[in-house]
């Protein structure tokens, strides 16, 4: 299903079947994070009769704090409208790993598993925590180089701090990302405890330089995204003190940009949450990837 190209190195740690399409987990050595990567990637049956040289829209989806590759895997409940909307999903993990990554004992909003998707500028966490330059760069490259993806249509999507990374990195890159989604995501970290503790340690003092890591800052100084959905329940116990989702209906009204940010009475943070809109995304995602 996958095939290897001799300078990037790529292993297969499983494959399974599901609706038809092929889930598959699989390992590389990744240049920026200098640590093995692992990354889920979901092929729906449509590539399995693709002619030579036709492709799929690929759709990204990063994680939130302390997930791996595998929470969305198991409990995202993503497949079913992948395979019916013929979009290849790739879910990679949150954080470098490995003996030689330096983590914080004990904190779970930093550290492994909390990587916030940021290029660490202090040490030392300068050496792996790169992982801007990962999603931004070295993943992309890798999924065009072993799937039928069309690298002309990719989309983002991400959960809490993976949604503050897909927001992000979708404002940073408008022209590689035709639609952005997000759950729940951390919309200002420069001005909640779990970003000025994540954005602080990583980059230093200078909060000038955390902006271009804060969505509310980003569309402040001028970036802007085409489309942009954002769901976010409103029993979520992090709404109020880490989120607060008012703050990018603010920055986008005051810049004049289209958002449907959408509240959803009853739903919590959890993949409870997730699962049920999910499919909703996909489709919203698929008919902007298709256009």
């Amino acid at each position: 299903m996958t095939s290897t190209s001799d300078n990037r190195p790529f292993e297969t740690v499983s494959e399974a079947k599901a609706f038809g399409g092929v889930q598959g987990v699989y390992s590389h050595a990744s240049a920026e994070t200098g640590t093995e990567m692992t990354i889920a990637v979901y092929l729906p049956p449509q590539a399995e009769s693709l002619a030579a040289g036709e492709t799929l829209p690929v759709l990204y989806y990063l994680s939130g704090l302390t997930c791996t590759h595998a929470n969305v895997m198991e409990k995202g409940e993503y497949r079913a409208a992948c395979a019916e909307h013929g979009v290849v999903f790739v879910a990679p993990d949150t954080s470098p790993r490995g003996e030689d990554v330096p983590d914080a004992d004990g904190e779970y909003d930093f550290g492994l598993g909390a990587g916030f998707y940021v290029d660490a500028t202090q040490p030392p966490y300068d050496q792996h925590y790169r992982m801007r330059s990962y999603v931004e760069r070295e993943l992309p490259a890798l999924i065009e180089a072993n799937f039928p993806v069309d690298p002309a249509r990719q989309a983002i999507m991400g959960h809490s701090m993976g949604g503050h990374g897909a927001l992000t990195v979708g404002l940073r890159n408008p022209d590689r990302f035709r639609s952005i989604s997000a759950f729940a995501p951390i919309v200002a970290p420069s001005l909640v405890p779990w970003g000025e503790k994540a954005l602080g340690r990583y980059l230093g003092e200078d909060r000038q330089s955390w902006r271009e890591y804060d969505t509310v800052a980003l569309i402040e100084d001028g970036e802007r995204a085409d489309h942009l959905l954002v769901d976010q329940g409103m029993a979520d116990d992090f709404l109020v003190e880490q989120l607060q989702t008012h703050r990018l209906a603010e920055a986008c009204k005051a810049a004049g940009m289209e958002a449907m940010i959408r509240l959803q009475e009853g739903y919590d943070h959890s993949y409870f949450f997730i699962s049920t809109f999910m499919a909703e995304h996909v489709r919203w995602h698929a008919e902007r990837l298709k256009a």
